[in-house]
């Protein structure tokens, strides 16, 4: 079976799979960029996104049997420690004109969407920040992210930004790096990152429900997403 599957399901896609009896071939990526592969004909038998937009469109057109919602997260902030002053909240850093925001690329990557729905929950200064914010990785021509690195780590660390908006699911090991500090948005302004998968060929069906499977929870809640 031959899955395409987001990039940040990458950490815990390997543990889930020890689980399900048969062999999966899998290739991560975009979902954005993963959706265009499947509409350009490439084999895939399932398809999970972090966004239920990409598999929706694929179901709409007719290239996918079903869809299924498996997975949620949601958005925090990774920030160079030494940037963070006394009684510093996620609204002061983002605001702050002095620090450099990276995201990721709105259209090819969800990440870089949600970030644009937390831009607008915040206002009139979540624009102000939209304007300031560099979408440095998960484009079509963005650089490729070093093995063994996480997108928040390598970018910080390279000196690329100051501050990055991705996934919480990544806090735990984020918060293990030094020199960095994860900061928590609140649930207001904090979009919900709903992960679904699309079933492309009926083989696929087996792996769809064993997403939504007690042990595939219990793996993913470990690594830091939800599950409804």
């Amino acid at each position: 079976m031959r899955v395409l599957a987001a990039g940040s399901l990458k950490t815990v896609w390997p543990a889930m799979m020890a689980h399900f009896p048969h062999p999966v071939e899998t290739h991560f990526g975009p979902a954005g960029l993963l959706r265009e592969r499947i509409e350009a004909g490439e084999r895939c038998d399932l398809f999970a996104s972090a966004s239920e937009e990409h598999p929706q469109r694929l179901l709409a057109a007719g290239r996918a049997l079903a869809l299924m919602s498996f997975a949620t997260n949601k958005l925090c902030l990774t920030v160079r420690s030494d940037c963070i002053q006394a009684g510093d909240d996620w609204y002061q850093l983002l605001t702050r004109d002095s620090l450099r925001i990276a995201t990721s690329t709105p259209l090819a990557d969800p990440s870089g969407d949600y970030a644009q729905v937390l831009f607008a929950r915040m206002g009139p200064a979540g624009e102000a920040v939209r304007q300031r914010a560099q979408t440095v990785v998960g484009g079509r021509d963005s650089a490729v992210i070093p093995a063994g690195k996480l997108a928040a780590e390598w970018i910080i660390q390279s000196d690329q930004a100051d501050l990055f908006i991705g996934y919480a699911s990544y806090r735990k090991a984020l918060s293990q790096i030094a020199g960095l500090r994860v900061i928590d948005i609140p649930e207001a302004f904090n979009p919900v990152a709903r992960y679904a998968c699309a079933v492309i060929t009926s083989e696929a069906g087996q792996l769809a429900a064993f997403l939504r499977s007690e042990p595939a929870k219990a793996v993913l809640r470990e690594a830091g997403f939800g599950c409804d």
